[in-house]
């Protein structure tokens, strides 16, 4: 019989391999990680519950150091209130699964929303496999405008072949290239739409590494550069000051055999960081916002977290 704790630090060997990946999929797993724990654990007391629970949370947030979409799923989950152990076992579950349904319906709401900027014709070109980015351009395609796509590979964990996969299961012409290649087709492009990592207090981005340079690309060409996002993917954090840590992965996912070589490293960031001033659009849940207004929405959507790290 698989322990409670055995589980979660499976979801959580899931989450930093990139079994589970994408950003949304991440904070999604991460909260159903922590509501079947609490709901698995046999604790004597509300303190000893309390205690578990806070070492499990750890353990998830340790896994993927950037995406503030797992940091801020599992604060979420974690305001569980419970005079008693039952309560707040009940109570952590319900917040887990209010995330889950807010992250689901956000997904499908910027999807309506960044459709609205699509016309009929337009090529769209995509980095990386965000559900939230996809939900734009299926949304675009279900209501009847004819659009193509340019996916990159997104080297080196080859995320864009996730991306052709499900454009093509919905019928969408697509186009795979590898990233190197953004420069050479970025004049027949209408729209870069990506998803995100994080968005900073002054609307910067970061996501997949790659992104930066694609936003280069797209603004020497005056192509629009939409960012599809979450209010949960803003960083209270950088409010108060704090850096976006790059998480830097293993050197064997861009070379298998660097080991045999003496004299050479390398350097595995996944993200980079975007400026804000690339950026034309923001598409969230709550509407099409400029990067300049994201200091706002951490401040109305994310206020409460923003008090609790003032304290």
């Amino acid at each position: 019989m698989t322990l409670p704790m055995e589980e979660l630090l499976d979801t959580a060997e899931r989450i930093r391999s990139m079994e589970i990946r994408g950003a949304a999929l991440i904070g999604r797993a991460a909260a159903g990680a922590l509501k079947d724990f609490a709901l698995s654990i046999e604790a004597a007391s509300l303190e000893e519950f309390n205690g578990e629970v806070r070492r499990a949370a750890e353990v998830l947030l340790n896994t993927r150091p950037t995406a503030v979409s797992l940091s801020n799923a599992v604060r979420i989950v974690m305001r569980y209130r419970g005079d008693d152990l039952e309560a707040a076992r009940s109570s952590l579950a319900k917040n887990a699964d209010s995330f889950v349904e807010r992250s689901l319906k956000a997904v499908e709401r910027i999807g309506e929303i960044g459709s609205r900027r699509v016309l009929d014709g337009d090529v769209i070109l995509t980095h990386c496999n965000s559900s939230v980015a996809l939900s734009i351009i299926k949304t675009a395609f279900d209501s009847g405008k004819d659009i193509r796509v340019i996916a990159t590979e997104s080297r080196p964990r080859y995320q864009g072949h996730l991306t052709i996969k499900a454009l093509d299961g919905w019928g969408i012409e697509t186009e795979l290239i590898v990233d190197s290649a953004v420069r050479t087709v970025i004049n027949e492009v209408d729209h870069v739409i990506v998803g995100a990592d994080v968005i900073t207090a002054n609307g910067s981005l970061v996501n997949k590494i790659g992104t930066a340079a694609i936003a280069l690309a797209a603004s020497e060409a005056r192509t629009s550069f939409v960012v599809a996002a979450e209010t949960y993917k803003f960083s209270p954090e950088t409010i108060m000051g704090e850096l976006v840590p790059i998480e830097m992965r293993s050197p064997e996912e861009v070379y298998p055999e660097i080991s045999k070589l003496q004299h050479v490293r390398v350097r595995n960031p996944a993200f980079d960081v975007t400026p804000h001033r690339y950026i034309d659009v923001i598409c969230t849940e709550i509407g099409a916002i400029p990067p300049e207004m994201s200091y706002l929405v951490i401040k109305e959507m994310l206020g409460g977290e923003l008090e609790r790290q003032r304290l």
